[in-house]
């Protein structure tokens, strides 16, 4: 009994180490799906300037900028080959503005970003490594703004953004990603709809995103295209 035993633990220990020493499942064919969660944060400085520049606003004391707000987004990519994924970001992330004088604005932005990312695979830190990515994005846009009393404004835009980041592999299927994506957009507040406020600056529909989520990757075909021949 005792030689079985040790016989099982010698067998689990071999089985585990040649586990370790297999080399990641590569990145060329696959598919992901992120689902991401984070803070918004923008620059609104312009904006802000151009209010209390305003002849209805002079003397006003200055109210204090946007702590930022709430971004989300799902992400569906391929990786064409090793090293190149396509993808596409449907997104949605909004905050508030509070000027002195003038009823809270609440500005949302949300459309879909296609982008290409670079990206590389590192045996490092995780089972199946860790893969981090650099890339640009660019899509349809649309920025809303509204206040109360006040009405609502819709400007449809393009925006581009760069983003960076890694997604730890935990398993064949599973990982974790954080990103940072720098996004440019405009967007025309509703304000910019009263004749009092003629003149009034664009706000930053974009800024700086953050984001962490859970990634899952979809199995490579058994043929991947661009692969090399054996």
């Amino acid at each position: 009994m005792r030689r079985l035993t040790l016989l099982a633990i010698l067998l689990a220990a071999a089985s585990a180490s040649a586990q370790g020493d297999e080399e990641p499942l590569p990145l060329n064919g696959v598919g992901r799906l992120s689902v991401q969660a984070g803070w918004r944060l923008s620059s609104n400085g312009t904006f802000y300037d151009s209010y209390y520049a305003l002849p209805s606003t002079q003397g006003f004391q200055r109210a204090p900028e946007s702590p930022g707000g709430p971004f989300l987004a799902g992400s569906f990519a391929y990786a064409v080959t090793e090293f190149f994924e396509l993808g596409i970001d449907l997104f949605a992330t909004g905050e508030q503005l509070r000027l002195t004088g003038a009823p809270t604005i609440t500005n949302v932005t949300y459309g879909a970003l296609v982008g290409v990312r670079l990206q590389t695979l590192l045996d490092i830190l995780t089972p199946e490594g860790v893969v981090p990515f650099v890339g640009v994005q660019s899509g349809p846009t649309l920025a809303y703004s509204v206040a109360e009393g006040v009405g609502s404004r819709e400007l449809f835009t393009q925006a581009w953004a760069g983003t960076v980041g890694a997604t730890f592999r935990f398993s064949a299927q599973w990982g974790l990603t954080a990103e940072y994506r720098l996004a440019f957009a405009r967007g025309q507040s509703v304000f910019n709809n009263k004749p009092e406020f003629k003149g009034l600056a664009s706000y930053n529909a974009g800024g700086n995103w953050f984001a962490l989520g859970v990634t899952y990757f979809f199995a490579s075909d058994p043929i991947r295209p661009f692969s090399s021949s054996p």
